[in-house]
């Protein structure tokens, strides 16, 4: 059987992130997505324009419906929605590791849009400090990370697309303490996605049965392709092309 990455998500109708993003990559690395909406946004390739969180007995029971029915080898977390959301999320992954202890948590740790919109109702520091504790790998960019401070959980990769130079460098943290550093040629656009990308990609190797150092440097490269690849649908930012064909 293809493995099961269950996602925890917002909607994007430009299908530059969120659930679109996290199916499509996914996919193209060899898992299934089970897409849970915790959002519906309104938005384009640049800007949030509203976000309505769904209500959080629907989360649970959209998941719910899939964890009673197929096997979960991987959950990927992006915007809660709210806190409410996070509570119920939480619950739902307590009960998900209870039945497999070892389940592969991915937290994408968004806490606003690339230009500073908001991507939920409430405090987003307060709706993840529940969900934190359950990840087994967070996934913060560097103003993330410094907003975060100290992440409570084995395996954070920081990645530093918003630092500065031709080189980013992306950091992988265990328990605090530096296990690898990758460095990736800048590319020349601002893309839309990328992060979901590449917390998807993640979740779906683990899926996989891969350890999480050939995880991460798989799903690099790959996101760092699907951005090479990226394509335009309008003025601004770039959407990550995910659909490569990559095996």
């Amino acid at each position: 059987m293809v493995p099961n990455v269950l996602v925890f998500a917002g909607l994007d109708p430009g299908g530059g992130a969120g659930l679109a993003a996290d199916i499509a990559a996914i996919g193209a690395l060899g898992g299934h997505a089970l897409p849970v909406a915790t959002a519906l946004t309104v938005q384009d390739n640049n800007r949030v324009h509203e976000v309505r969180p769904v209500d959080p007995g629907l989360v649970t029971r959209q998941a719910v419906a899939l964890i009673d029915t197929c096997r979960i080898d991987a959950v990927k977390i992006g915007i809660p929605g709210s806190r409410e959301n996070a509570a119920a999320i939480a619950q739902l992954l307590q009960r998900l590791r209870a039945a497999r202890p070892g389940l592969a948590v991915v937290l994408d740790p968004v806490l606003a849009s690339g230009h500073g919109d908001a991507l939920g109702r409430g405090n987003a520091l307060a709706a993840l400090a529940e969900l934190l504790p359950l990840a087994t790998l967070v996934t913060p960019n560097l103003p993330e990370a410094a907003a975060l401070g100290p992440i409570p959980c084995e395996h954070v990769l920081v990645t530093g697309g918003h630092g500065e130079g031709d080189v980013i460098v992306n950091r992988w943290l265990r328990a605090g303490v530096e296990q690898q550093a990758w460095r990736l040629p800048r590319l020349p656009h601002d893309y839309h996605g990328s992060g979901c990308t590449l917390a998807s990609s993640i979740a779906a190797r683990l899926a996989l049965g891969e350890g999480m150092k050939e995880a991460l440097e798989y799903a690099q490269d790959y996101c760092h392709l699907t951005l090479a690849h990226a394509i335009s649908i309008a003025p601004g930012q770039r959407i990550p092309r995910r659909i490569l064909h990559i095996h």
